[in-house]
């Protein structure tokens, strides 16, 4: 198996992980996207990302390490579309 096979496995494992914990607890995914409407309105900078993911490792099930160099890929594709979710919201109003 090559590395990329190995990486492509690693990042589905725990993407697998992590959908089984919102289908065992499905108001992380509304309490992910109130934090990240509420950090979102002070723009879309690194920080607020960081303090999104803080946020959420706090009050849900749901570990985000509090460092962005630490973000697996998994964690980084979580951030973002809860980020592009909220700005399709807010391009709504």
């Amino acid at each position: 198996m090559s590395a990329t096979e190995i990486q492509k496995t690693r990042i589905i494992n725990e993407l697998r992980g992590f959908i089984r914990k919102l289908l065992q607890d499905p108001k992380i995914l509304e309490q992910s996207l109130s934090i990240a409407r509420q950090q979102l309105t002070e723009g879309n900078s690194p920080a607020a990302m960081a303090r999104i993911a803080n946020e959420i490792s706090d009050t849900t099930s749901v570990h985000i390490p509090e460092d962005p160099a630490e973000h697996s890929d998994a964690d980084k594709l979580f951030l973002d579309v809860l980020r592009e979710v909220v700005q399709e919201e807010q391009a709504l109003y």
